[in-house]
């Protein structure tokens, strides 16, 4: 007879999803680390920033593609997600407005881009400070801590 096998359940849960209460599927989304990632001139828990114009859907698949990378940071053992909406404009793709302004006053506070973030390393501002003040985006960046 066959030596049985041990089933364990783990302590921690693997994924947690809740209902949020967003109005429109067009948003930004920001992965953040259990731990602050170094950076050149500060600390701070963020670790990617993308956009979906698909909703909830693509963080889910966003996160799972991400996953490996986050999670091979040093000392990160999980990480969640927060969603950052704007209102919208007409004939505007403000959510593509709202992460390349993120992305850049993230830049301009950290040193350099989101750990996980590969392109927009030479992203120029363009008029994304029109719709958004900087004041505003680095009080968001900092709440996420």
């Amino acid at each position: 007879m066959a030596k049985r096998l041990t089933v364990s359940l783990k302590k921690k849960h693997a994924m947690q999803v809740t209902r949020v209460s967003v109005g429109k599927r067009k948003l930004v989304y920001v992965i953040l680390a259990n731990r602050a990632l170094k950076y050149p001139w500060a600390r701070s828990r963020v670790a990617y920033i993308g956009t979906t114009k698909k909703g909830m859907a693509r963080i889910a698949q966003s996160v799972a593609a991400r996953a490996k990378d986050v999670l091979s940071l040093h000392g990160v053992r999980e990480f969640t997600v927060r969603i950052i909406t704007c209102a919208p404009r007409q004939n505007m793709r403000t959510w593509i407005k709202l992460e390349r302004a993120l992305l850049l006053t993230f830049r301009h506070k950290y040193g350099s881009l989101p750990k996980c973030n590969t392109a927009g390393k030479n992203m120029k501002e363009r008029d994304e400070f029109k719709y958004f003040t900087h004041k505003r985006l680095e009080r968001v960046l900092e709440a996420l801590q």
